[in-house]
């Protein structure tokens, strides 16, 4: 009895409580008429104690091996060290038995999307990562091969922020300016990932995650807000939409 998320109508009904527990896997309903949706939606690569992606594996590459992926196109536009990032990814996903190659290094970026098995957009600084999608113009050309296509999407932290409806939910400082806030729109509500509730017991004054959602919320016309913890995701698969993980999830309603 956790409730429902419509994703065509963004109406959240009889959701009790808001917390979502541990251990649990929630279903969202999705609606509406687009084609069927892929997407592994990471609130984070790395867990404390243990390395880069180790904690999703089985998730990632059940993932992948289900629509018969061969081959990842890796989006490392979040890090400036583009080079190093992807090597760091291409090591894990061959550890695994996929190819994977870096975005970045194509002469036409556009054409790698539209030629892509599946896409992979990490974690790094969410207004850098939108800006070079912008820049690079593929939010339209992604949007298409995975809303359209249906073409498995995976995002791991910045890379799940850009495929909600904006970065507005970001934890990140605008250490760069994209020309539009609005992302890839793959689910019509927000995430913030990495979230985390105040501790009781600290004597930090400074804003919560959670005052500053609400905040967000005092916009009107602001979509849902699911706080994704770190060691947890969203599998979005065709019309449910399940929580996994080790931690549990809170949904913030407008």
């Amino acid at each position: 009895n956790f409730g429902i998320l419509r994703l065509d109508s963004i109406h959240v009904k009889n959701f009790l409580p808001h917390v979502l527990k541990g251990g649990l896997s929630l279903i969202f309903t999705v609606a509406g008429k687009m084609t069927s949706r892929n997407l592994l939606l990471l609130s984070n690569s790395t867990v404390h104690g243990s390395g880069y992606l180790e904690w999703a594996a089985q998730y990632i590459t059940e993932f992948l091996h289900s629509k018969n992926v061969k081959k990842v196109v890796f989006v490392p536009y979040a890090l400036r060290k583009m080079d190093n990032y992807t090597e760091s990814a291409k090591k894990k996903f061959t550890s695994w038995g996929f190819e994977l190659e870096g975005i970045h290094t194509s002469a036409d970026p556009v054409a790698t999307v539209n030629s892509a098995e599946a896409i992979f957009i990490g974690g790094g600084n969410t207004f850098q990562l939108l800006k070079g999608l912008y820049d690079n113009h593929l939010i339209e050309p992604i949007r298409k091969r995975v809303l359209q296509d249906g073409i498995p999407y995976i995002g791991s932290s910045a890379g799940t922020n850009v495929s909600t409806v904006s970065i507005n939910t970001t934890n990140d400082m605008p250490i760069v300016y994209p020309p539009s806030f609005d992302a890839l729109a793959l689910v019509p509500f927000n995430i913030n990932p990495h979230y985390i509730d105040a501790d009781p017991a600290s004597v930090h004054m400074g804003e919560t995650r959670e005052t500053r959602i609400n905040e967000y919320h005092d916009i009107p016309g602001t979509p849902p807000v699911l706080g994704l913890r770190e060691g947890s995701l969203l599998h979005v698969n065709d019309k449910a939409a399940v929580l996994k993980g080790v931690h549990a999830a809170r949904l913030f309603r407008p």
